[in-house]
């Protein structure tokens, strides 16, 4: 036999060996769902996006199916765009799905890492969910504090009647006003609060700088121990401002609702409840302080997005606006303002207030962790990868709901024979054990500012130089998404819902 001869026969063996050693190691090592193809090394640093990342997952739905894949300097990313994928990995598969991955620009150097959305899942998420669920983990248990949110929105109502082209302001000075209350039991004053500035900063810095990826230091945390002065190390600076007002978010009201309770003047709210009564370990007052600020941090900025969204989907849509102003109409009549006791007997305000919820999605997307090596639909999923539900298109899905572009709150209106469409609360608010658990608390407060301002003013196009102006629909990018700035034409109905706008709170 000659040289030659054995050679081929060992390479013949050899490549035998090999797919062999292919097909044990594919049996062991299931593939990783289609994804954008990435480049040796450092993978696909180029494709991850960070401006409005829904559209470009999207994108990857269409072309890779419910699942797809991409990996940055070694972290694996898997983007779900199916409701339910969601479902069946990050419901059904809670108990390892739940975890947070670890973000060194907000959760470690801003500081946020204290809060419940960036604690990874352990006994101290647990004690965080504990303490919601004792105070807002059911509609019922919002019923003490439904006349403080009546109250402040009463008190909004005339915020706009007398400045209207201040919308925005007003949406913000009186959700934080709501969840202020409801958190510490501190009323805010009505110009020039501390508080309220402190938070309008931290929210908005959070918004600004929260998205995991915008900073390189999130895929290579070792430059977390890079100087500030550093070259490129601007990042450092940031962070440490941020943290600052998010230590004083934390500790200014916590402080407040202490003094209060030492003086025995303190209102009822969600801090003075769990504090009462007890004498705290360390452990257990650092839980009491953050998990405060992390229900006022996750309700405020979230809602007001929400209620911007409304104003202008009223804006835009004036047909739907006359449909739930003669429902408040002919139920509610003219004599007063709708309450929560009202609530049942609306149903396209509840519509409504879905199809707002669906149409401007306030977080598109969010993060999970896996904390086990998981095979979904044969694909492998290994431990500690990044799972992003991809919510913006899971409330824009055509094969979920019927022209999704279009705002049509009948689609939750069942009607003809045909059964409602899904309602978005099941997916905005999140999946599995990182559920929302302020969603009943927001929910309310969206309801309520509608049925309201609805019952009282008309929304309309603003009109300047005999040109109606049109307002843009382009949502911000970031953690929190919220519509684009507009101009809007805001009055009472008529003189009677001008004098009901007027009467004492």
């Amino acid at each position: 036999m000659s040289t030659f001869t054995v050679l081929i026969l060992m390479y013949v063996c050899l490549a035998g060996v090999g797919v062999f050693l292919d097909y044990i190691f594919a049996k062991k090592n299931p593939q990783y769902p289609p994804g954008p193809r990435g480049l040796p090394l450092v993978g696909n640093i180029r494709d991850i996006p960070f401006v409005k990342p829904w559209l470009t997952f999207a994108e990857w739905g269409k072309k890779y199916g419910d699942i797809s894949h991409a990996s940055v300097l070694g972290m694996h990313i898997f983007v779900l765009n199916s409701a339910k994928t969601a479902v069946e990995m990050l419901d059904k598969k809670s108990s390892i799905y739940s975890d947070r991955p670890v973000v060194p620009m907000s959760g470690e150097l801003m500081g946020y890492g204290q809060t419940l959305p960036y604690l990874r899942y352990g006994e101290h998420f647990r004690s965080f969910r504990k303490n919601f669920h004792r105070a807002l983990g059911s509609r019922a248990a919002l019923v003490v504090y439904q006349p403080i949110e009546e109250m402040e929105t009463r008190r909004f109502l005339k915020r706009v009647l007398a400045k209207p082209d201040q919308l925005q302001a007003h949406i913000r000075h009186t959700t934080g006003a709501i969840i202020l209350r409801i958190c510490y039991g501190y009323e805010v004053k009505e110009n020039n609060d501390p508080l309220v500035d402190i938070a309008e900063r931290t929210l908005d810095e959070f918004s600004r700088h929260a998205y995991i990826g915008e900073f390189m230091v999130d895929f290579l945390p070792s430059l977390a121990k890079v100087p500030e002065w550093f070259p490129g190390a601007g990042f450092k600076r940031i962070a440490r401002e941020c943290r600052v007002t998010v230590e004083e978010m934390a500790a200014i009201p916590y402080k407040f609702v202490k003094d209060q309770m030492v003086a025995g003047i303190a209102s009822k709210s969600f801090s003075s409840d769990l504090l009462k009564d007890r004498i705290l370990t360390a452990e257990e007052d650092h839980i009491v302080k953050w998990s405060a600020l992390s229900l006022f941090s996750a309700g405020a900025d979230t809602t007001v997005s929400a209620i911007y969204s409304f104003f202008l989907a009223m804006t835009l849509f004036p047909d739907v606006q006359k449909k739930a102003q003669a429902e408040i109409d002919a139920v509610v009549g003219p004599d007063r303002l709708p309450s929560f006791a009202d609530r049942t007997s609306l149903p396209y305000i509840e519509a409504l207030v879905k199809e707002v919820l669906r149409w401007n999605v306030v977080i598109p997307t969010v993060d999970h962790s896996v904390t086990e090596d998981d095979i979904h639909d044969g694909y492998h999923i290994p431990k500690g990868s990044v799972i992003i539900p991809n919510i913006w298109f899971m409330l824009n899905d055509p094969q979920t709901y019927v022209n999704p572009s279009e705002f049509n709150p009948e689609r939750f209106l069942a009607k003809d024979g045909k059964e409602p469409e899904t309602d978005p609360r099941t997916l905005c608010f999140g999946f599995g054990r990182r559920l929302c658990p302020g969603l009943h608390l927001a929910d309310a407060s969206i309801w309520l500012t509608a049925a309201m301002s609805l019952a009282v003013f008309g929304v309309s196009k603003v009109v300047e130089n005999g040109v109606e102006i049109t307002p843009e629909i382009d949502p911000s990018s970031g953690l929190i998404s919220h519509p684009k700035p507009f101009k809007c034409s805001i009055e009472a109905r008529s003189e009677k819902a001008s004098t009901l706008i007027q009467q004492d709170t």
